[in-house]
């Protein structure tokens, strides 16, 4: 129902404006009593007290809701007074709540004009007691006829009284101003804080997210990528089986079918070792580096590797960096290396694991593979490129060369040292 909905607000804003209502009603109540017992000279009419008390009553009712208002109410009634009105009234010292409005709730140019407001106030206070007397019967009065007979000695200590009434709560309304400013700016500063926290938190979550994806994309490549190379070494293979051989045709498709299957379960083992989350367990196919130099050679390409030092375990996240890389290097040697010619692969364990694998090109690669036509450069980085960064992650590094050799020709050589302790540098 919207009728009670929009009378919400407005009943909000009449609690809150009571409490100025009511003292601005005491002040009228006060002001009316002080008119009804004010002796007043024969040229006075008494509705021009009242007048004066219901300014009064209204500036003060103003105080915090139109303080630049209630403060002009101040002038009017003041000048009033000096040109044709009644005497000053001693409720007018109730024009101290109107400069604490000024100073506490008005803006920038209300709160320099009730500041420049205080010292002539004061000033116009006298003038209207000189010039037009003073209630007699308020505690006013008998001060003023102590001093004697309005002398400048006296109209100083007044006007020194009054500028006191008002000045006072000014000051209390300009620092409860200037506390409310530092305590909003404090607000807003834990405000922008939070926000940077947040922003900063999530900025975290979407570079984990991003982090866990490109990682993943680099497992699906290097999975992928070796095992059609593998396959695509297979299939060569089997063009230069003789027609008649029809047991190494089957076997060669037994082959190409296991290379196929075991493609499928290292795909789906990558995938179900990310999380939720995004983030990647580390988990690897079954199997180690040595086996996967035994899918290599049943593949039918040749190759031969060589083992120096002592093997040693690797951490997990050490043993997946190894594997991947060599998986990497694998790929790019069958895929750019020339049939028939055996891939080299060495493994050296000392104070950090280095992995070499020497390959020669075959003729007629595209440029863009790299370089002179060296293989396994690759334009878009997830070769070359995802080798780079999953070293650089664990402190390692990787160098790739091509070079000529007079009876071979062009020799491919990728090399990768990483640390035997994750962290470390190689």
């Amino acid at each position: 129902m919207p009728a009670p909905t929009a009378a919400r607000p407005a009943l909000t804003r009449l609690l809150t404006r009571a409490p100025d209502l009511l003292l601005g009603l005491a002040v009228a109540g006060y002001g009316l009593s002080e008119a009804n017992r004010f002796v007043v000279a024969a040229s006075t009419p008494v509705h021009q007290v009242q007048l004066a008390v219901l300014l009064t009553a209204v500036a003060v009712t103003l105080f915090r809701t139109l303080p630049g208002t209630a403060l002009a109410l101040v002038w009017v009634t003041a000048l009033f007074q000096l040109v044709d009105g009644p005497p000053a009234l001693m409720v007018q010292l109730s024009f101290g709540v109107v400069a604490y409005g000024a100073a506490r709730h008005g803006d920038r140019t209300v709160l320099w004009l009730s500041g420049l407001s205080l010292p002539c106030g004061a000033v116009m206070a006298v003038m209207v007691i000189t010039r037009r007397g003073i209630d007699l019967t308020s505690p006013l009065a008998d001060l003023v006829r102590t001093l004697g007979a309005l002398r400048l000695a006296s109209l100083t200590l007044v006007g020194a009284a009054l500028l006191a009434v008002v000045t006072v709560p000014w000051l209390v309304g300009l620092l409860q101003r200037v506390r409310a400013a530092a305590e909003r700016d404090q607000a807003e500063a834990e405000a922008r804080r939070l926000r940077a926290e947040t922003e900063r938190t999530q900025a975290e979550e979407i570079a984990e997210l991003r982090d866990g994806q490109a990682r993943l994309a680099r497992d699906v490549h290097d999975v992928v990528g070796h095992s059609l190379a593998v396959i695509l070494v297979q299939a060569e293979s089997a063009q230069f089986l003789p027609r008649d051989d029809t047991d190494a045709m089957h076997r060669t498709m037994e082959n190409i079918a296991a290379s196929a299957r075991q493609s499928l379960r290292d795909v789906r083992e990558v995938l179900a070792s990310t999380t939720d989350d995004g983030q990647r367990t580390g988990a690897l196919p079954p199997g180690s580096m040595d086996s996967l130099l035994d899918g290599v050679g049943t593949a039918g390409s040749p190759l031969r590797s060589t083992v120096q030092g002592r093997p040693q375990p690797l951490p997990p996240e050490l043993e997946a960096v190894a594997f991947r890389v060599l998986q990497e290097m694998l790929t790019n040697a069958l895929k750019h290396g020339r049939r028939g010619e055996p891939v080299l692969v060495e493994r050296h364990w000392a104070d950090a694991l280095r992995l070499e694998v020497r390959n020669t090109v075959s003729d007629g690669l595209p440029e863009q593979d790299g370089p002179r036509g060296a293989a396994g450069v690759e334009r878009s980085g997830s070769g070359i490129d995802g080798m780079r960064r999953r070293l650089d992650a664990v402190g390692g590094r990787l160098d790739v060369r091509c070079r000529e050799e007079a009876d071979s020709g062009t020799v491919f050589t990728a090399t990768a040292w990483m640390p035997l302790r994750a962290g470390g540098t190689a």
